[in-house]
């Protein structure tokens, strides 16, 4: 299947834009991904962003780095930073903006070195996948930890897209599944990525993963549409 995602970036990057990334959810039927946004400095960030670069310290790893625009932020602070992506394209352009380290693998199957701070922003939680895979997610990232490292990381409570009731309960489907699981597919140029699975964790749903998997996990910054910055530590 087509790296979307990498085309787009390079497109841009190139000076050819044109269009945004379409994205096809299990929970709406259609919305974009604008590519300017991807290439922000780090006055455009979200507060969230901004706060969590500020608490990076020694060695990073930048995990679904896209375009690269946190590593980039943080090389040229002088951090010794890591640009991770599976997107051979959004590697191609992180090289093209001058990030000096970067590796084209999924986190899963990487296990080269350890670091004092591993970044998973724009929701990079969600690349757990599936609830039932926390854990093990989790448990992977701790082997990438250096000794006092930390993990940053961002994320929503997508309960908000559901129904309200009178109460403010919420009308959530009783199948089984967390409702923070979402299928997406993306469109850019006519050509689509194959279907994957991404997560939204609550916080207090990470926080008993932690709990479960060895981890501290402090509520860092609350964000003004459900979303949050946390510091995962181990104990």
């Amino acid at each position: 299947m087509a790296d979307v995602f990498g085309m787009a970036l390079k497109d841009y990057q190139n000076g050819h834009y044109t269009e945004d990334i379409k994205t096809y959810s299990s929970l709406d039927e259609e919305d974009v991904i604008p590519i300017p946004y991807l290439f922000r400095t780090f006055n455009e960030m979200p507060k969230i962003e901004q706060k969590a670069l500020q608490l990076a310290q020694g060695k990073v790893l930048d995990i679904g780095a896209g375009a690269g625009s946190h590593a980039l932020y943080l090389q040229n602070k002088g951090y010794g930073v890591t640009a991770l992506d599976n997107s051979e394209g959004a590697i191609d352009v992180c090289k093209d903006r001058g990030i000096k380290s970067t590796v084209l693998n999924n986190i899963l199957d990487y296990s080269e070195e350890k670091y004092d701070t591993l970044l998973l922003l724009m929701n990079g939680i969600g690349l757990a996948g599936k609830l039932k895979n926390l854990s093990p997610f989790l448990q992977h990232l701790a082997s990438l930890l250096l000794p006092n490292g930390q993990i940053l990381l961002d994320s929503s409570d997508i309960v908000y897209m559901f129904e309200q009731d009178d109460d403010g309960g919420y009308w959530i489907p009783n199948d089984g599944t967390y409702y923070g699981e979402v299928e997406f597919e993306m469109e850019y140029k006519k050509q689509k990525s194959k279907p994957f699975d991404w997560v939204y964790v609550d916080i207090n749903t990470l926080q008993n993963a932690c709990e479960s998997n060895g981890f501290n996990c402090e509520l860092i910054l609350s964000g003004e549409h459900y979303d949050y910055l946390a510091k995962l530590t181990l104990k």
